[in-house]
């Protein structure tokens, strides 16, 4: 369309006017901006950002846990599983190496998770000071880690505090969404995963469950050569943060979802390996969305079949 525009000019202002020329001939072309399209990209934009987020605390976590493993392994073991609670987060920050912790003893650390709301409080402070009893050699760089292990702290607490005012605001738009109920009674989608879905899905139209399972990339894709070349792998097309939702959201529901748990053990049965067992259920499970969507209807768990009788 720019071609049949006279000039050749590169401007922001002819780019407009060959916009707005193009959409007053082709009407067609346009479309009405509802309240779903701007809660849709408030989403989008959202999750995106929550996206960015996850990355950064699991970037942040995974230092904390390689400058404990470096300076006093047992000590990682102990304290590297709780770095999702704040309370453990404010113990780093206050007393970084095994030196300062056991010069604050138990009874102040016990005081210090106490007063941040930790419940298990004494059960980690005595876990924590069991832990410093299995090494008493001093490692090079200790006092280094001593420097830096307080700001990651105080960075991954902030992190967390993003986060959950991020899940505050998206909590509040999918909720107000009709299709909430429907997405989150299925077991393994919670306010996230619904919130990537509706957003990654709005404005778009899938004639059946298999064009939203392709869109997501959960479709495995068949190779046939002859009689020499035949298997099947997972497609690396799609929607990436589609596919990464469901994926997490199946796995999920492994715990919570006995007919999905089912699945994936016929699946793993068969010989698949664990990430091809649970894309399998990925896309079982987003079929089965589709139709909830479709029918408007409630998850409804298959009935477990009985062994037949002797």
């Amino acid at each position: 369309i720019a071609d049949l525009t006279p000039g050749n000019a590169k401007t922001d202002a002819r780019d407009a006017a060959v916009i707005a020329d193009a959409a007053r001939t082709m009407p067609h072309t346009l479309r009405a901006i509802d309240a779903s399209d701007k809660d849709a990209a408030a989403l989008s934009m959202l999750t995106g950002f929550d996206l960015d987020l996850a990355r950064q605390v699991n970037q942040t976590a995974n230092r904390i846990r390689g400058l404990y493993t470096q300076i006093h392994p047992a000590l990682e073991t102990v304290l590297g599983k709780w770095l999702e609670h704040d309370p453990i987060l404010e113990v780093i920050a206050a007393w970084p190496t095994p030196a300062h912790l056991r010069k604050a003893g138990r009874a102040r650390i016990d005081a210090k998770l106490k007063s941040k709301g930790a419940k298990r409080h004494a059960a980690w402070a005595k876990a924590i000071t069991d832990a410093l009893n299995k090494q008493t050699v001093v490692v090079a760089g200790t006092d280094a880690a001593g420097v830096v292990l307080p700001h990651l702290a105080r960075q991954l607490i902030a992190l967390h505090a993003q986060r959950d005012d991020v899940a505050a605001q998206v909590e509040a738009l999918v909720e107000a969404h009709p299709l909430y109920p429907v997405l989150t009674s299925m077991p393994g989608v919670g306010v996230r995963t619904a919130a990537v879905f509706l957003a990654e899905t709005a404005g778009k139209t899938f004639p059946s469950g298999a064009h939203l399972a392709s869109y997501a990339g959960l479709t495995p894709v068949t190779r046939r050569s002859g009689s020499s070349i035949r298997g099947e792998y997972v497609s690396h097309a799609g929607n990436k943060r589609l596919k990464r939702a469901m994926f997490l959201s199946a796995f999920a529901s492994l715990r919570s979802d006995p007919a999905s748990r089912a699945y994936y053990d016929r699946k793993r049965a068969q010989g698949k390996r664990h990430n091809q067992a649970i894309l399998a259920l990925a896309h079982r499970r987003i079929l089965t969305l589709y139709a909830m969507i479709r029918d408007g209807s409630l998850y409804d768990p298959p009935a477990q079949q009985l062994p037949a009788a002797a």
